[in-house]
């Protein structure tokens, strides 16, 4: 029945006697329906609580991440070209010129990076799902049983 699907006990539904007669069936059944919706709307406020706890914290930690990796990027990129413009050295150019080359060389290989880092981390957050499974699961459970019960 409906209070053993919700997980409500049985001594909340009141005894049947005898003398009930269709109107005061048909109230019950309308405060079970009732009582049955009210405990399926709080499991969709849980699950969808849930889910934005888990956004909330995924995108604190990429911005964390970020700002971290923003401030090493900045580092290595400046070690890199320089390194770049050491190894371009003999080169019979002036040596703004072999630092812009290393810049931009060490620039290209970051962009590249970020741009695998960027198109992993949409496909992991595109993989979660925004549908509330449980949910939608017991109100699919419920319609069948009233549909059995009517």
């Amino acid at each position: 029945m409906a209070a053993s699907a919700t997980g409500a006990t049985s001594a909340a539904m009141p005894p049947r006697t005898e003398n009930d007669n269709l109107p005061s069936l048909f109230s019950r059944l309308g405060d079970d329906v009732m009582q049955l919706f009210d405990t399926k709307m709080s499991l969709l406020k849980v699950e969808l609580k849930e889910e934005a706890n888990t956004y909330a914290r995924g995108g604190a930690m990429i911005a964390v991440g970020g700002v971290i990796a923003a401030i090493g990027f900045a580092l290595l990129n400046v070690a890199l070209a320089f390194g770049i413009s050491a190894l371009i050295a003999n080169m019979d150019i002036s040596q703004p010129a072999k630092y812009a080359i290393g810049f931009v060389a060490a620039g290209v290989l970051y962009l590249i990076v970020g741009g695998i880092i960027v198109t992993t981390m949409k496909n992991r957050l595109a993989k979660q799902s925004l549908v509330p499974d449980r949910t939608v699961e017991e109100l699919r459970k419920d319609k069948q049983w009233l549909k059995n019960e009517i």
